[in-house]
């Protein structure tokens, strides 16, 4: 069985996600640092102070990313942000900081970090238990199917041509494959002679899924099966039972479910207490415009 996991509001806190590098702060001079709270400085930039905290937190990131910490690393994330520092400061000397578009960035930059961290104190904050866990496993096994299908189809635009070619199976039923390869609008599966493989129904459309859960190995159906896509005849080859997972198999991709459900609850309540106004000019596309 397939869970899906979709990328719901962890996608919010993926959009809002940027390198700490840009949380920069502004000094005296106009140019940007790490404020020392300690008095700890990693390295100084024509007066300008780079935090061993700054440096620690980038050592951090990339540690959780799996990258090994070492002097080398913390070196490297020194130069970079002496480079960094060193190129800002440059274009403060341009006035670029007073520029409407590079100040929008920053704006951007720093709502991005605050969602973000909202984002993970909620997660912090509201932990998913095991009993919420084990609801979900049970919603998932009352909807689950232990069937997979084996199963070939063809797909055409009218139910009567879906008829036609009904009948002419009745007649010679080993011409699906030929009259899938000649007829049908699935490109993928047509040069197969209409071959899906093995599927899970609940993955198809659920016409599709209903009509060959009724059907028996061997046999088409006998009438044309409408969908979205257009009309289906299906030919069954094989079916199978597939066991569920157990609970400890699937619960990491549960704890990740029962969390992005979370997320998406939040947002949508956030959202519907929330005034948003929508301008009507700013709804069409600059292109457009």
């Amino acid at each position: 069985m397939i869970i899906k996991t979709r990328l719901l509001l962890l996608s919010t806190a993926c959009l809002l996600t940027l390198s700490a590098c840009n949380s920069d702060q502004k000094t005296a001079s106009g140019t940007t640092a790490g404020k020392t709270a300690s008095g700890t400085t990693a390295a100084t930039v024509n007066g300008t102070a780079i935090s061993n905290e700054r440096v620690d937190l980038l050592v951090k990131q990339r540690a959780s990313s799996g990258e090994a910490a070492s002097p080398e690393m913390r070196k490297a994330i020194i130069d970079q942000l002496s480079m960094q520092l060193i190129v800002s400061q440059e274009a403060v000397k341009k006035g670029m900081d007073k520029n409407t578009e590079v100040l929008d960035q920053i704006d951007l930059t720093r709502q991005s970090i605050l969602a973000k961290a909202y984002i993970q104190d909620y997660i912090k904050t509201h932990p998913v238990t095991e009993e919420m866990l084990k609801a979900e496993f049970d919603k998932i096994k009352a909807q689950a199917t232990n069937s997979e299908y084996k199963a070939s189809h063809i797909l055409v635009n009218s139910e009567t041509e879906a008829r036609e070619i009904i009948a002419k199976l009745n007649k010679n039923p080993k011409a699906f494959a030929a009259l899938a390869t000649e007829k049908s609008l699935d490109s993928g599966s047509k040069v197969k002679g209409g071959e899906l493989g093995w599927f899970n129904p609940h993955g198809m459309v659920p016409e599709f899924g209903a009509a060959i859960a009724k059907l028996s190995k061997g046999k088409f159906t006998e009438e044309p099966v409408k969908t979205r896509f257009g009309y289906h005849i299906i030919l069954l080859e094989d079916s199978r039972v597939m066991p569920l997972p157990s609970f400890d198999q699937i619960k990491p991709q549960l704890t990740q479910q029962v969390q992005e459900q979370q997320l998406k609850t939040l947002i949508d309540d956030l959202k519907t207490h929330a005034k948003i106004d929508i301008a009507a000019a700013s709804a069409v596309p600059a292109t457009a415009k």
